[in-house]
């Protein structure tokens, strides 16, 4: 029998995530591997997907093919909707047949079990062998939303990057899921593609600009959207009076638009040159 992969990712640091893992032969070999797109942004047709993304040319060739989450459920949007269970075996045949998988084996990589949309594709192919991948610090802290069973206890292993060295994550550990790293080699080369591809934004300049990073806390219900507002603001003012006069700012991908705009009304005034 065939076996597909299906790598489900939401963002280009997870595909390359995903990439750096196939690189390193975390993966066993299979028939074919499938990327499957989701846009979470609150507005995606606003919000480039991943694969719209500058550089993911770099990473296009580790999958046979690009399928789009968002098209397949239109006009749901991935965020907000899940699968019935009376559903669950229409589903899975609607995308066996729509994405060419036959009677294929399946084995399934996805983002953020806990929640939707990774949660949704899960449910969809209740057989399939389970792989849950982390690129962010959250997998160091427990799993913050009950998983059913039938899902939790298909985990084989949860890759993640070693973010702080040491530290083993507690991500999903309620069903013995071992953690397995992802070598820190085989994603530095990745990144690297990725930044050979995007025009250098700061050449010629001597002094790097202070880097800001955004989150999405608000969605996750921990701050409001004016607090996370304003601890970006804040941000901004603390890197400026510590005499950064250039300052880069990487939003999340779901952040709102409202928020890059009130931020560079506050450069404007603080006299700092802004790139979001």
């Amino acid at each position: 029998m065939a076996t597909t992969q299906i790598f489900f990712a939401s963002s280009l640091y997870g595909a390359a995530t995903l990439a750096a893992a196939i690189d390193s032969g975390s993966f066993t070999t299979a028939d074919r591997r499938l990327l499957l797109v989701s846009n979470n942004a609150a507005i995606p047709e606003t919000t480039p997907a991943l694969d719209e993304m500058a550089g993911f040319e770099r990473l296009r060739d580790r999958f046979d093919d690009v399928l789009s989450w968002n098209a397949t459920i239109a006009p749901f949007h991935p965020g907000g909707w899940a699968p019935r269970g009376d559903d669950l075996p229409l589903w899975e045949r609607y995308l066996r047949q729509l994405w060419d998988l036959g009677d294929d084996r399946i084995e399934l990589a996805v983002e953020s079990v806990q929640v939707n949309p990774a949660l949704a594709v899960a449910q969809l192919f209740p057989d399939a062998a389970l792989d849950v991948y982390a690129d962010g610090l959250m997998s160091y802290g427990p799993t913050r939303n009950k998983i059913d069973p039938l899902v939790g206890e298909r985990v084989r292993r949860l890759l993640h990057l070693d973010l702080v060295p040491g530290l083993r994550p507690l991500l999903l550990a309620e069903f013995g899921v071992e953690p397995q790293l992802v070598p820190t080699e085989a994603f530095v080369k990745v990144v690297g593609e990725l930044s050979d591809a995007v025009p250098d934004a700061c050449a010629g300049v001597q002094e790097g600009p202070a880097l800001l990073l955004g989150q999405y806390l608000a969605a996750l219900g921990i701050l409001t959207p004016v607090e996370e507002e304003g601890l970006h603001v804040r941000m901004l003012a603390g890197a400026a009076a510590l005499g950064h006069r250039r300052i880069v700012f990487k939003p999340h991908p779901t952040a709102p638009a409202a928020w890059t705009r009130t931020l560079e009304r506050r450069a404007a005034s603080l006299g700092v040159e802004l790139t979001v």
